[in-house]
């Protein structure tokens, strides 16, 4: 039996908000570093509402998605099922990634493309208590001198950065901010 909260929660606007949210999607990860508000869904919890539109947005029928334990449940699953039509998949085979960075955990099961294909990698969508202008230096392209960016950590990224041009990219999540951190981003400790 579908629960009545799995019809519900989804753009109210679809092609409209779609679009705002690919905008902000966009920005985020040309400018890592850039906190974004992304919102128009209502998904279950415990997804957060830029973690939800996200995957209004990003995913569809084609678009195989691996739910890490922290956000594999009934509700979540039937919730990306009715609105997305994604299919499910292991780590290996996932396109895109969703959890909490721990949950995640390890990030090197995940796709990195290969060096006629880098495009192929995964994407991990990682939800997180807080995001702020804190944390590890970031440099690269999209930012002009340095930004700064609450990771989870900073090692796995480091190491992800040393993949280029192969390696994950990532946004992370926290109520309705976004903010996004590609592969091509140097992470430094403080």
């Amino acid at each position: 039996m579908i629960a009545p909260d799995t019809l519900s929660g989804g753009l109210a606007d679809p092609a409209t908000d779609a679009a705002r949210a690919f905008r902000a999607c966009l920005t985020a990860l040309s400018r890592p570093g850039t906190i974004v508000a992304l919102r128009g869904a209502q998904p279950p919890a415990p997804l957060s509402i830029a973690a939800g539109t996200l995957l209004l947005t990003l995913l569809d029928g084609t678009t195989p998605i691996f739910l890490a334990p922290s956000h594999d449940t009934p509700a979540v699953r039937d919730w990306i099922t009715f609105h997305c039509g994604a299919p499910f998949a292991p780590a290996e085979e996932a396109a895109f990634a969703l959890g909490t960075w721990a949950a995640l955990q390890p990030v090197i099961r995940f796709a990195i493309g290969q060096p006629d294909y880098p495009d192929r990698a995964c994407t991990l969508i990682i939800e997180c208590p807080a995001l702020s202008a804190n944390g590890p230096r970031l440099r690269g392209p999209g930012i002009k001198d340095s930004a700064h960016l609450s990771l989870p950590e900073t090692a796995a990224f480091q190491a992800n950065r040393a993949l280029f041009p192969l390696g994950f990219d990532a946004f992370l999540t926290a109520g309705d901010q976004l903010a996004g951190l590609p592969r091509s981003t140097i992470v430094e400790d403080i």
